[in-house]
Order: C-alpha cells, then sequence, then structure tokens
C-alpha cells in the first residue's frame, strides 16, 4: 500500500529540512545519511526511497534554496508599481538572502565542494541567480518600455545592480 501524496512530501521536505540545517551548520562530508535520516526522523530505507546519495541530497537541498530566492524575488516585484520602492525591495531582498546565515553558508558549502561536485555551482546559478537575475532584466526592460527609463542595455544594468550589493563586504563576511 502506498502512502498518500501528502505524507511523501511531508516526509521529502522534513528529510530535505534536516539535510540543509546539517549541511549548513556542519561540514558536508561530515554529515551521514545515518545523521540525516535520525535528525529527519525517517528511516534510512525511506531516505534511500527518496535520495539515491548524499549528492542527490545535496542538489535537492540546493534546489529547494534556489526556488526560495527566486519566489522570493518574483513575490518582491509584484508587490507594488512604485519603480523607487520596486527596486529598494529588491536589493533589500538580496542583500537579506546574500548575507544572511544560510546565504552565506551555503556559498561556503558550494565552495569547499565545487571539485568534487563541479555541476552544484552551475545548478544554483541555473536555478537561482539566473532566474532571478532574468527577472529584475525582464523588469528593467519594461520600465524601458515604458518610457519609465532610458537603459541603453538593461542585462548589464541589472548584473550590475546585483554585483554592486554584493561587493567586497561579501568576502569579508565569508572569511
Amino acid at each position: 500500500m502506498t502512502e498518500p501524496i501528502e505524507i511523501q512530501d511531508s516526509k521529502r521536505q522534513a528529510i530535505i529540512k534536516a539535510a540543509t540545517y546539517l549541511f549548513l551548520t556542519h561540514n558536508y562530508r561530515s554529515v551521514s545519511m545515518d545523521k540525516i535520516a535520525q535528525a529527519a526522523p525517517v528511516s534510512k530505507a525511506t531516505l534511500y526511497n527518496y535520495f539515491d546519495s548524499k549528492n542527490d541530497l545535496l542538489a535537492a537541498v540546493v534546489q529547494e534554496i534556489c526556488i526560495s530566492i527566486v519566489q522570493t524575488v518574483t513575490q518582491t516585484l509584484s508587490t507594488t508599481d512604485d519603480i523607487k520602492s520596486n527596486l529598494r525591495k529588491i536589493a533589500s531582498t538580496l542583500v537579506d538572502v546574500i548575507y544572511s546565515t544560510g546565504g552565506l553558508a551555503i556559498h561556503r558549502l558550494l565552495v569547499a565542494e565545487s571539485h568534487e561536485f563541479p555541476e552544484l555551482g552551475q545548478m544554483v546559478y541555473d536555478n537561482g541567480m539566473r532566474p532571478a537575475s532574468e527577472q529584475l532584466k525582464i523588469y528593467l526592460q519594461q520600465l524601458n518600455d515604458s518610457g519609465h527609463f532610458s537603459i541603453p542595455n538593461p542585462d548589464f544594468a541589472a548584473d550590475a545592480f546585483c554585483g554592486l550589493l554584493k561587493s567586497d563586504l561579501h568576502f569579508q563576511c565569508l572569511v
């Protein structure tokens, strides 16, 4: 007999939540699948029913974080027609994500694991930063099209906007 979808989803989410906490507060390599199963709490068999390996689970954790980033940016852009307020909210949202304890921890994790899991960084970019940046580019293009701004290169402007938020301070926070 199979479990209802809600229970399956809640178990998967419990596993991801436990793994996220453990990966970000401990060293990825020091976290075992046994520790994740205990923290979830689920059986080891259930854990492996959802994720074939610790790398697959790490990929799911990163995917969830990326989805959260994109949803946050999407919600920020849809709250008001006030351009100045929207840009401030976008900046504030991205700063909150980038400089949060979890944001800094995931950055450290990506750097630490990139040599053994090189596709992880690309996955974060493809599923988190690129879609968030694309939304900002689209927004800036819409402002151009509506005559509110005259931005010669909205793609560059969006990248520069995001880059200004990181600056040297981000590096200082990482070390």
